[in-house]
């Protein structure tokens, strides 16, 4: 129906109802006295002229009454009392009396009738909605302003999904009814509730949710066979990227990711903004979005460096996309860090103010069968780099480490940690700021755990998990991003600085959630337990004993006590590592890692050398 078709329906409506109301009221005040004489014809013109004029300057006309509310009915109170008050004034000018009986019954059927006629419109397209096939029978978390819109959109657009019940943690919104639809209780009866009802959709519709209370919403859902979605991010619907109607799946992110905590903007607009950054591993998942975040941020120049060319291009075509309208100029080098002269040479050509030092070796089992690959990666790889922004003068420069450097027992930990040292020692004779950021796993980041879950539930699985005891520390790739970029501000030469990472997680635990979020049954797909790989831990830490302060240099940021330099064993091993066997190297680096072996023992030379 187009607009001009809706205004003329409404305004004959309109017309009749005003008429009806008039010419009925006048019949029961007295009918041998009002119908068809003078004041009542005269009043029931004013009074319909009256209801269309205020009706057009109020915009009754235009609103859309599957969304009505208390606004709408306010606003048809003024229109009819206003239209009645000017037949007053009417009949007092001309009849020098007013028919009070008259106009009290007129404004009190006017209203019934203008009201009800919308709440019937509203009424006849929900019955409508109701009553149409294949709708999934579908309950709405949270009866507050959002789930209330959702419950709107639902009812109004037909799309599949029919709201039948809310549950709230807001005790006095028990027993109500929203729109027509019971709040059945709070949270903790979400099983029972989808069991009654024969739910076969749950719509968790708070937007402000934290981490943890998203989890334990998420835990009533799992013990159901519902199928779990959630509304979109507030700031999506705030800027309107999508629209409350949008829902999507709940991500294992929303479960594991922690609280965001915020940035000092400020700080990093002094150290960042029209600065020459250069970010190395930019490629991968997190320089690729360390490089996003600093973009927001207008560097003068950022330097995308890194090993693979389809990574680097990719990024890079990425962010030229993205910000297309800044001024930024980036430029991409394909670069490999073992290769010292040629480091040198892009650092002393492009001058770069800040160095995000992001590129590794990281898998732990592959690292534990060439353990030679991570000393040269990992080791001398940051060595070369670090030295690179000591000759050429860099401001700061932040390398990535990660939890697996604590008490290592595998090569690419005890690799990761002899890498901080190098740049701990770097800090103690160079005008750069050299510092190294420690955190967990990282959600979704190449070679992690969950793209090989979704590969194995894709397949039908089973899900392989080495052990059922094993726990992880989790963080999302936007996040450790932010700690990295943040670090840098806070840098004042020669910390480790760690995250709040919250609780670790156990494996089975992240298996059995994607599993769920996948659509289906553990008994469905299945998890599998493996045993544990080479230089695996059943837990990680994030800082040792002796180096844990306990103050917080920043929200959920510590730093570490510096620990014992084995410097001169750094170099032998750099100089001297192709002349001994695998399984030498890999003892050695572990135990140096953990400070037990001394340089002159070198217990990993074969008999060769």
């Amino acid at each position: 129906m187009t607009y001009r078709q809706r205004l003329s329906l409404f305004i004959i409506l309109d017309s009749f109802i005003v008429l009806i109301a008039i010419f009925i009221s006048s019949f029961l005040v007295d009918a041998s006295i009002y119908v068809f004489t003078a004041p009542v014809v005269i009043s029931s013109i004013v009074i319909l002229l009256s209801h269309h004029s205020f009706s057009i300057f109020y915009k009754l006309y235009k609103k859309a009454w599957e969304y009505a509310s208390v606004g709408e009915l306010i606003i048809i109170f003024k229109i009819v009392s206003f239209s009645v008050l000017f037949a007053v004034g009417f009949q007092q000018v001309l009849f020098q009396q007013t028919y009070f009986r008259l106009l009290a019954v007129t404004w009190l059927l006017h209203m019934m009738l203008i009201g009800g006629s919308r709440f019937v419109l509203r009424m006849y397209r929900i019955s409508i909605i109701n009553n149409s096939k294949n709708q999934k029978r579908t309950l709405i978390v949270g009866a507050g302003a959002a789930g209330t819109m959702v419950a709107r959109q639902l009812l109004k657009n037909n799309d599949g999904l029919l709201p039948i019940a809310f549950v709230d943690d807001n005790f006095k919104k028990h027993h109500l009814d929203i729109m027509g639809i019971p709040v059945l209780g709070s949270v903790s009866r979400i099983e029972d509730v989808v069991k009654d009802y024969a739910i076969e959709n749950i719509i968790i519709s708070i937007p402000s949710l934290s981490k943890k209370e998203l989890n334990d919403i998420f835990r009533e859902c799992a013990k159901t066979k519902a199928k779990t979605k959630i509304l979109p991010m507030l700031e999506d619907l705030v800027t309107g990227k999508v629209s409350v109607n949008q829902f999507r799946d709940v991500q294992v992110e929303d479960l594991l990711g922690r609280d965001q905590v915020d940035m000092d903007i400020q700080a990093i607009s002094e150290y960042v903004t029209e600065k020459v950054v250069l970010v190395t591993g930019a490629g991968g998942s997190i320089g690729s979005e360390i490089a996003r975040q600093i973009s927001e941020f207008n560097p003068k120049t950022l330097i995308l460096l890194g090993h693979g060319e389809n990574s680097i291009y990719s990024i890079e075509m990425e962010l030229r996309v993205t910000f297309k309208h800044s001024p930024i100029e980036f430029i991409t080098e394909i670069a490999d860090l073992q290769d010292a002269n040629k480091m040198s040479d892009v650092f002393g050509y492009h001058k770069p103010d800040v160095v995000y030092h992001a590129a590794a070796h990281k898998h732990v089992p592959l690292m534990e069968r060439n353990p030679e690959e991570a000393v040269k990666n990992n080791i001398i790889g940051t060595r070369n780099a670090a030295k690179a922004a000591d000759w050429h003068g860099v401001k700061t420069f932040v390398m990535i480490s990660t939890d697996k450097a604590v008490n290592p027992t595998s090569v690419m930990g005890a690799t990761k940690k002899l890498a901080e040292m190098v740049v701990q020692g770097m800090d103690k004779h160079s005008k750069t700021k050299f510092v190294a950021v420690r955190f967990g796993n990282v959600l979704g980041s190449r070679g992690s755990v969950i793209p090989l879950f979704k590969k194995q539930i894709e397949t039908g699985g089973p899900v392989t998990v080495t052990h059922p005891d094993m726990v992880r520390y989790f963080m999302t790739i936007p996040e450790a991003s932010r700690l990295v970029i943040q670090a840098g501000t806070l840098a004042k030469g020669g910390e480790v600085f760690v995250l709040d990472m919250g609780e670790p997680v156990k494996i089975v635990d992240l298996a059995s959630n994607l599993i769920k979020l996948s659509g289906y049954s553990t008994d469905e797909i299945g998890i599998e337990f493996t045993g544990i790989r080479p230089g695996e831990k059943l837990f990680e830490e994030l800082l040792k004993a002796d180096e844990v302060q306990e103050k917080q240099v920043y929200p959920k940021i510590y730093i570490g006590k510096t620990a014992t330099l084995y410097l001169d064993e750094i170099d032998e091993i750099i100089n001297t590592y192709v002349n001994f066997d695998r399984d030498s190297l890999r003892e050695y680096l572990v135990n140096l890692a953990n400070g037990k072996v001394a340089l002159q023992q070198k217990p990993f030379m074969s008999a060769s050398s």
